[in-house]
C-alpha cells in the first residue's frame, strides 16, 4: 500500500513539475502559435505609438484577427499559398476613445487571376492582388448597418 501510495506521490511531483508551456500573447496582441490576435489596433503594426500605420483614428479600437494555418505556412514560412489560407477581422471601434466603427471582415486567397479564379466566391471583392474579401459589414458611429461584400458561400477553408 505504502509503494503505491509512493508512487502515485512520486508521478503527481514528476507531472507538477514539469514545465508546462502555453502559447502566449506579445506586448503588442500578437498570439502566432495559436493563430490570433486580441487588442487594440494600436499593436497590430508591433508599434505601440497611438497610431494604427501612422493614423490616430483606428488606434483604440479593438481588434480580434485570426488566420488559418495555410495562411500561417504561406505568410510567415514560404509555403505556397492555398484555397485553405484565411483570415478574420474584427474591429470594435464603440469603445471609450474609439472610432466608433464596428466592422467584420472575411478575406480568402484566390490567386492572382482574382475574379477568373476557379475559387472566386459571387459576392466579393478584390484586395491585395491575389484575395477576396468574402465578407465586409459594418456599422459608421449608429449612422446604419452597411454590407460592401457577403459572398455565397461565405465560410471559409
Amino acid at each position: 500500500m505504502k509503494v503505491k501510495i509512493f508512487s502515485i506521490l512520486l508521478l503527481a511531483l514528476l507531472f507538477l513539475s514539469t514545465p508546462v508551456t502555453f502559447a502566449a500573447f506579445d506586448q503588442f496582441g500578437y498570439n502566432y502559435q495559436a493563430r490570433i490576435f486580441v487588442g487594440k489596433a494600436d499593436g497590430v503594426d508591433r508599434v505601440l505609438n497611438g497610431k494604427v500605420w501612422g493614423d490616430p483614428t483606428y488606434a483604440d479600437d479593438m481588434l480580434v484577427m485570426k488566420w488559418s494555418k495555410a495562411w500561417d505556412d504561406a505568410r510567415f514560412h514560404g509555403a505556397p499559398w492555398t484555397r485553405d489560407a484565411w483570415c478574420t477581422n474584427e474591429w470594435n471601434g464603440a469603445v471609450a476613445g474609439g472610432s466608433g466603427e464596428v466592422w467584420h471582415y472575411k478575406i480568402i486567397w484566390v490567386g492572382s487571376e482574382l475574379e477568373n479564379s476557379q475559387y472566386w466566391v459571387d459576392g466579393g471583392y478584390p484586395i491585395w492582388g491575389q484575395f477576396e474579401t468574402i465578407m465586409d459589414h459594418g456599422i459608421i458611429g449608429g449612422e446604419g448597418h452597411y454590407w460592401y461584400a457577403h459572398a455565397q458561400p461565405n465560410g471559409l477553408g
